[in-house]
């Protein structure tokens, strides 16, 4: 009997404990079955776009909205490869000039009518006119109609980057319906009628843009992967509030009034990182680079320019300049570290050395001899300004004699262009897409004039495959390490803020709204 009675004992137990594992599953399910969801999303955005015509604008408020009613044959995913968006496929020909696109089938416009090659002929051919990037990348191409699905671009010469150049965010080549083109007046588009997850309701001047949901919007089968893959309009209604005041910007974030608030200034993002009802998003925002003048002065001595790099600090700048370490990574590469297709590594046994005893032994073989050393700044970019200071006390401490120059933005261009006048100066620089777009490679940025640099960028754009361009770019950012015509110090993020009721909301670039929904 005591052994029935037992048995009863752990039935009636493991009863209990499955009912009560039953009820926690339950629970769950109730709580996450009960939420609600707002309607809306209210994003404050910096300063209101001059047009929202994505071929006759670089600005970052302009494309980040136009994104959600535009999209473009191919675009990046979170590594910065090209995919496809409204192209299903490309045909490249073997002599690297013709890419044959496939266009997916039945994609409407928000006006109902279905998306061809005629809609995707007249919108890129326009890109290729409009768009200053695709006229100094993609010259003298052409785009042309081959039935009503296909269509095919014509290059002059062939060209690694051309792919990359399309998917592009600035100046992106919007698919608009052919007739909107046509009767384009000269200033831009002012119908916007495109093919994504949001429309354009209303432009009310100087306080919002109002977009809607896409209701017949066609989504690629596709994981969500950066700006491609699979975009769902969680919500019925966008509001992009041009808010210029950072601190109304921050207030608004606080008190609920805004779901995202972009660009968060640096000194902020302790206060906002303390907040429980806050999320801070950090993404990749550019290179803080130093560029040597290689042409005059003290330091056209190649030696002279070791002996300094070898004496540079980067963690001390880079912290000194963005405050926080989760604003800012170390890293040789010119180039964006999060695009795989050119993120590099090379200079890296020369990037950060920070050894001063090795850079005094180096400062006096080259022979330097108390020259002055001229370190140009300007006040209007706090971490230019910052990074310069620091640079200049580093520099004392290595034995050299050092002042800085500092101007407002504009008259600091102007004076970065007398090379006479300068032997350093330091730059906050965004990302560009292919290196050939790198101010470091830029003759008339810095002066650098060397013909070495100026034939590996062009075997870069001539390149018969990636696998080839990117070999070429190792060679070429090592070749700038050695003969230090600049330096990267490192890279920089951009901050923006969030509620904590945002679910499946993502940064790339800029904010990814679809696929995105708030709890009320």
């Amino acid at each position: 009997m005591k052994k029935i009675a037992l048995g009863m004992l752990l039935l009636v137990l493991a009863i209990g404990l499955i009912a009560c594992s039953n009820g926690s599953t339950n629970s769950d399910e109730d709580s996450e079955s009960s939420k609600t969801y707002k309607d809306e999303l209210n994003i404050a955005v910096t300063a209101q776009p001059p047009t929202l015509d994505s071929a006759m604008t670089v600005s970052q408020v302009a494309l980040g909205v136009a994104g959600n009613i535009f999209e473009t044959l191919y675009t990046l995913n979170e590594n910065y490869e090209p995919t496809p968006m409204l192209a299903e496929s490309v045909d490249v020909s073997d002599d690297g000039k013709t890419y044959t696109f496939k266009l997916r089938e039945g994609i409407k416009f928000h006006n109902g009518n279905e998306m061809t090659s005629e809609d995707v002929v007249a919108s890129m051919n326009r890109w290729l006119e409009l768009s200053s990037r695709a006229k100094t990348l993609l010259e003298n191409a052409t785009f042309e109609a081959d039935g009503p699905y296909t269509v095919r671009l014509n290059l002059e010469n062939p060209s690694s980057d051309v792919l990359i150049v399309m998917s592009a965010r600035s100046n992106f080549p919007a698919i608009m319906p052919k007739e909107i083109i046509e009767n384009a007046p000269a200033e831009g588009v002012t119908e916007y009628i495109g093919t994504g997850p949001f429309k354009f309701e209303e432009w009310k001047q100087d306080q919002y843009i109002h977009l809607v949901k896409n209701d017949d919007y066609q989504a690629v089968d596709e994981e969500a992967s950066g700006y491609a893959g699979k975009k769902e309009a969680l919500v019925n209604d966008v509001y992009y509030h041009f808010v210029t005041d950072h601190s109304t910007r921050i207030a608004g974030i606080q008190t609920g009034q805004y779901d995202i608030a972009e660009s968060i200034p640096t000194e902020s993002y302790e206060q906002l990182s303390a907040m429980d009802n806050v999320e801070l998003h950090t993404f990749v925002g550019g290179t803080l680079t130093l560029f040597f003048n290689t042409n005059e002065g003290v330091l056209a001595d190649v030696n002279m320019r070791e002996a300094v790099n070898t004496a540079l600090n980067m963690d001390e700048i880079m912290m000194a300049s963005f405050v926080n370490e989760d604003l800012y990574t170390l890293d040789p590469g010119y180039m964006n570290p999060n695009a795989v297709q050119w993120s590099s590594d090379a200079g890296s046994d020369v990037y950060n050395q920070a050894d001063l005893e090795k850079a005094k032994t180096l400062l006096e073989e080259a022979g330097y001899n108390g020259e002055e050393v001229t370190l140009l700044t300007t006040g209007d970019y706090a971490e230019m300004a910052t990074a310069t200071t620091v640079v200049q006390e580093q520099l004392r401490q290595l034995g050299m004699n050092v002042k800085i120059d500092t101007y407002d933005f504009p008259t600091f261009l102007d004076t970065k262009n007398n090379r006479s006048k300068w032997d350093i100066f330091i730059t906050s620089n965004g990302y560009q897409l292919t290196p050939p777009q790198l101010l470091a490679v830029n003759p008339d940025w810095a002066g650098l004039n060397d013909a070495h640099v100026t034939e590996l960028l062009t075997a870069i754009r001539q390149a018969s495959t990636q696998e080839e361009a990117k070999a070429i770019w190792d060679e070429l950012q090592g070749y700038l390490y050695e003969i230090l015509s600049s330096t990267a110090i490192g890279q920089y993020k951009s901050i923006l803020a969030t509620t904590d009721k945002l679910e499946g909301f993502n940064v790339f670039e800029a904010p990814i709204i679809w696929n995105t929904k708030v709890i009320e």
